[in-house]
C-alpha cells in the first residue's frame, strides 16, 4: 500500500479511508483503490477493493472523494449522502508510461461500491505526468487541485457537477522543486494563537515531492496563503516542511469535516519502501501515519509552521505504566510485558532559565532491546537553539543505503521556561511532536527484535529545572 486517497467522515460517524494497493504484489504496480472503515480512526476494518484498474494496461492512481449532498452531479436524484470518487486512471500501454486522464465513479451506497461514469475521462489528456485530484466545494462550486507533476505546477479547476471541468490558475516553482510534484491538497485550515496573523483559519496548500527531498526521496511541504475560488496565494515564497522525518508522504485530509482538519500520511519512502522488511516482526510492507488534527500557528523566529498532534488518543490509551518526576539522572522502564509492544510517552521540562543554559544540557530517551542491543535514540540539547535530533542507526533489521539513519530540528525554550516532547512508537514506526506539536517527525525502523526497554536521562540541567514522564500503554489496533 502507498497514498492514503478519498478520505471522508460520513454522516453516521464512519471514516473512510482508501489508499494505493496492490493486491497481487509487495511492490508497487497494479495499483487499485483499497478501502478500511472506522468509528474512531483505530480500529480500521478492511472492505472489499473500491475502485479497479478499467483495463490490463492501466493503473488506478491516486485521487479524493466528495459527499455529493446536493445532487450537483445528477447522480442520487433521491438521496443526500452520495459518494463521488475522483482520481487519476494511468495507462501503461506494453508498459510503457503513456496518458494520464481524470475519472469520477460514484456510489449509491456511501462508498462501498462504485459505478464508473459512462463518459470519463471528464478532463483528457496525452501527458504521462497529470495527476492525483483532490477536489474540494468552494461557496458555489467545487474545485480542484491537481499536479502537472514535471512542470512543477499544481493546476486549479472549477466545475459545477464534477463532470464538466474548466481550468482558473496554476501555482507554479513555489517552494522546494524535487523533480516533480504530487498529491496536491488544498485545505482550509485553523490558526492557533500566537501566529502571524489575527485571520482564525487561512488556506493551507500542500504538495508532496518525490524524489528531491533535502534528506532524500520523497516529502510533504506546504504553503499557507488565501483562495478566492480560482486562484491560490501564498502569504510568502518560503519552503516549509511539514514533517522532518523520512517517512510521512502525500498526506491526505478528511474531506467534508466543518471544524477542525485531519489528516493521515503514507508512513514510508519511495527511497526504500519496496525493499523494506515483510516478515513476522512487521507481516505488512507500508502503514500509514497516526491520525492528526492539524493546524496553522507560529513559532518564535521561524514564523508559520503547520502543527499537528495525535487525534484522540483515548481509543487505544491503555493503562499508565509510568509517572516519574527527576532532575538531573535516569529513569529506566520495561515494557516487555506490554502485549502491543507499543506506547505513548510525555516528557516535560520546566524551570528552564532565559540564559545561562549550558550547551550540552540535554534530555535523551532511548528504546533499546536487551537481548540484540538495538536501540533506538533521540534527545535535545537545551542551550542555544535548541536542536532535537531522533537516530534509528542502531537498528539492524534493515540495511540500505538511503536508509537515513538520524534527522534534526531546531526549536526555542518558550518565555515560559518549558521544552516538552510527545510521541507514539510500536514495532516498526515512531512518532515525535515537539513543543504541542509545532514540530513532528515520522521514521519507521526494522529492529531483528522487539525493543522493550525505555529510557529517559537527564543530563546538565539547570538547578531549578525538572523533568517529568509519563508513560501509557497503547493497547493494539487490530480488530479480532
Amino acid at each position: 500500500m502507498n497514498d492514503p486517497n478519498g478520505m471522508f467522515k460520513d454522516a453516521n460517524g464512519t471514516w473512510h479511508l482508501y489508499y494505493q494497493y496492490n493486491p497481487t504484489a509487495t511492490v508497487a504496480g497494479n495499483q487499485h483503490w483499497g478501502h478500511a472503515t472506522s468509528s474512531d480512526l483505530y480500529h480500521w476494518t478492511n472492505q472489499p477493493i473500491a475502485l479497479f484498474p478499467p483495463t490490463s494496461e492501466s493503473f488506478v492512481f491516486s485521487g479524493s472523494i466528495v459527499v455529493d449532498s446536493n445532487n450537483t452531479s445528477g447522480f442520487f436524484p433521491s438521496q443526500s449522502n452520495g459518494v463521488v470518487a475522483i482520481y487519476t486512471v494511468a495507462q501503461y500501454p506494453s508498459g510503457a508510461p503513456g496518458p494520464q486522464t481524470q475519472n469520477i465513479a460514484y456510489s449509491t451506497d456511501g462508498g462501498y461500491s462504485f459505478t464508473v461514469y459512462a463518459n470519463n475521462p471528464v478532463i483528457d489528456s496525452e501527458s504521462s505526468q497529470f495527476r492525483d485530484p483532490q477536489v474540494t466545494w468552494y461557496e458555489d462550486h467545487w474545485v480542484m487541485a491537481i499536479a502537472y507533476a514535471q512542470d512543477f505546477t499544481i493546476g486549479f479547476y472549477t466545475s459545477p457537477d464534477l463532470k464538466e471541468w474548466k481550468h482558473a490558475s496554476n501555482f507554479t516553482n513555489y517552494g522546494l522543486l524535487g523533480l516533480q510534484y504530487e498529491c496536491p491538497n488544498l485545505v482550509r485550515m485553523p490558526v492557533v494563537q500566537p501566529a502571524p496573523t489575527d485571520a482564525k483559519e487561512l488556506f493551507v496548500l500542500l504538495i508532496s515531492i518525490n524524489p528531491g527531498a533535502p534528506l532524500g526521496g520523497s516529502i510533504t511541504e506546504f504553503f499557507p496563503g488565501t483562495f478566492n475560488g480560482t486562484h491560490f496565494t501564498a502569504v510568502d515564497s518560503a519552503a516549509r516542511i511539514a514533517d522532518f522525518g523520512k517517512d510521512n508522504y502525500a498526506t491526505q485530509f478528511f474531506s467534508g469535516l466543518q471544524d477542525e482538519a485531519v489528516s493521515i500520511g503514507w508512513a514510508s519512502n519511495w527511497q526504500y519502501t519496496q525493499q523494506v522488511p515483510t516478515g513476522p516482526m512487521e507481516g505488512w510492507r507500508s502503514a500509514m501515519s497516526l491520525p492528526r488534527r492539524n493546524f496553522l500557528t507560529g513559532a518564535e523566529r521561524i514564523g508559520w509552521v503547520l502543527g499537528s498532534e495525535p487525534y484522540d488518543l483515548s481509543p487505544v490509551l491503555g493503562d499508565q505504566i509510568g509517572d516519574e518526576k527527576l532532575g538531573n539522572g535516569t529513569i529506566t522502564l520495561d515494557y516487555a510485558g506490554v502485549q502491543s509492544n507499543a506506547l505513548y510517552w510525555e516528557a516535560n521540562i520546566t524551570g528552564i532559565p532565559s540564559s545561562g543554559v549550558a550547551s550540552y544540557a540535554s534530555l535523551n530517551i532511548t528504546f533499546f532491546s536487551s537481548t540484540s542491543g538495538e536501540s533506538l535514540a533521540m534527545g535535545f540539547y537545551l542551550g542555544g537553539d535548541v536542536p532535537f535530533w531522533l537516530d534509528r542507526g542502531r537498528i539492524r533489521g534493515f540495511e540500505n543505503p538511503f536508509f537515513t539513519d538520524k534527522v534534526s530540528t531546531n526549536t526555542l525554550i518558550g518565555s515560559a521556561g518549558t521544552w516538552r516532547i510527545a510521541g507514539v512508537i510500536d514495532r516498526s514506526i515512531v512518532e515525535v511532536f515537539l513543543e504541542g506539536g509545532r514540530h513532528s517527525a515520522t521514521q519507521t525502523f526494522y529492529p531483528k527484535e522487539k525493543l522493550e526497554v525505555m529510557s529517559v536521562r537527564a543530563g546538565d540541567l539547570p538547578t531549578n529545572a525538572s523533568v517529568s514522564v509519563g508513560v501509557w500503554e497503547v493497547v493494539s489496533a487490530w480488530m479480532e
